[in-house]
């Protein structure tokens, strides 16, 4: 599962309206951004939009993993979309995703990036995780996520 820290529940959004690999991008930046001024939703937008340019970060079973370096954040931090309609994301499989997880790490963390993503691509590709990802709450959908089964008691 996830290390602590990367989500948190102001960081899920379920039944995102996003219509578009745009759009997701979008949802996902302010997801994001958050309060933190620093690193503004705008900002986050552009680093998501420039890394996208590079090859599609949708992977295959209905996920893209959008990433990216951002210089002026200390801490990696995610966000997760379960998006109410899936969109072509020039997925790996071609088809549509409606699962996202976002990633934003310091600029400087090389390595845990590519840990980071190492894990995502691995838990992603669990279609049970993909599953029970498609029927949770946003609460249910973090505890899923972390691996914390506290956060959301039945």
């Amino acid at each position: 599962m996830l290390p602590a820290g990367i989500l948190e529940s102001g960081s899920i959004s379920v039944a995102d309206p996003a219509s578009s690999k745009k759009r997701v991008l979008e949802s996902a930046a302010r997801l994001l951004a958050g309060s933190d001024e620093e690193s503004g939703a705008e900002q986050v937008f552009e680093r998501l939009l420039e890394r996208e340019r590079l090859g599609s970060t949708g992977l295959a079973g209905g996920v893209a993993l959008p990433h990216a370096r951002m210089p002026g954040i200390s801490d990696s931090r995610g966000a997760f979309l379960r998006l109410s309609a899936a969109v072509d994301f020039d997925a790996l499989d071609g088809q549509p995703v409606d699962l996202v997880f976002a990633l934003l790490v310091p600029e400087e963390a090389t390595e845990e990036h590519l840990q980071l993503l190492a894990r995502l691509a691995s838990m992603f590709n669990e279609a049970d995780l993909r599953q029970r990802l498609r029927e949770a709450d946003g609460g249910e959908a973090l505890a899923i996520l972390t691996g914390n089964t506290a956060l959301h008691a039945s």
